[in-house]
């Protein structure tokens, strides 16, 4: 929610004009190198600006809508060749309705498709909100175990899957269902064939499925956020592993694609 100062060790020369520039006094020169309290980093950037490597970046800033979607507009020559549009993804872009509102409003007024890409977990009446400038959701299915989903996202899916079911019913939003197939934690046959079969029941078959294959692109974020004792490692499914997921969807009638 907040700018982050990502961190290349690698070129990172232990020179300490990043220790002197800090305001917060959050970083120290540790075996040669810089090191960060992140807990005193407020992530203003005085560090970046002054390393002369390049070691350290600023990640992430603050920005209104207008500013979003004159970028947005820039390239709307290309949205009408290809019938695409916008996606507003993240993070959770329900974590920010009043921005996401904003910008989504700025797309329909000016004609633009537009997507939201969401886990779902937000009270109804912000989803309803938001999704008066929506005309595609991209909605995210976990786990169908509520004892699974909560003890590895730290939630329970109910109020997920409830307002998945509300956007289908109540606001008629055309919707894809994907799943992030994550390997030992939501990729059992068991677990797949609830997902589908909730989905056939709630949503019809007129909803896509994408089974998105885990990657390993944010570890080296973690390792950036000088947070590698947090990640876990996973090794992703093999393409043999994601076609026989695929046909456990499929038997349940449901159009099915890997990746998307």
């Amino acid at each position: 929610m907040q700018p982050e100062i990502f961190f290349d060790s690698e070129k990172c020369t232990g020179c300490g004009k990043c220790v002197q520039a800090c305001p917060e006094g959050a970083i120290e020169i540790h075996e040669g190198r810089s090191r960060t309290d992140r807990g005193l980093c407020q992530g203003i950037g005085k560090c970046a600006e002054v390393c002369p490597n390049e070691a350290r970046s600023l990640m992430g800033k603050h920005v209104t809508a207008g500013e979003v979607f004159k970028e947005v507009a820039a390239d709307s020559i290309f949205y009408q060749r290809s019938g695409g549009g916008v996606t507003l993804g993240g993070g959770e872009p329900l974590a920010q309705p009043k921005f996401a509102i904003s910008l989504l409003k700025l797309c329909k007024d000016a004609g633009i498709h537009t997507a939201l890409d969401t886990c779902g977990y937000a009270r109804w009446e912000t989803v309803k909100q938001v999704l008066e400038f929506v005309d595609l959701v991209l909605y995210d299915f976990k786990h169908m175990d509520p004892v699974e989903h909560e003890k590895y996202t730290g939630v329970s899916n109910d109020l997920i899957l409830e307002n998945v079911k509300r956007i289908h019913h109540d606001l008629s939003v055309p919707s894809i269902a994907r799943i992030p197939v994550i390997p030992g934690y939501n990729d059992s046959v068991e677990n797949i064939e609830a997902t589908a079969k909730f989905i056939i029941t709630e949503l019809g078959n007129e909803t896509n499925v994408h089974l998105l294959p885990y990657h390993r692109l944010g570890e080296s974020k973690y390792d950036s956020l000088e947070k590698s004792g947090d990640t876990v490692y996973i090794t992703p499914s093999s393409e043999e592993h994601m076609a026989e997921l695929k046909q456990i969807v499929e038997s349940f009638e449901l159009a099915v694609y890997i990746g998307g």
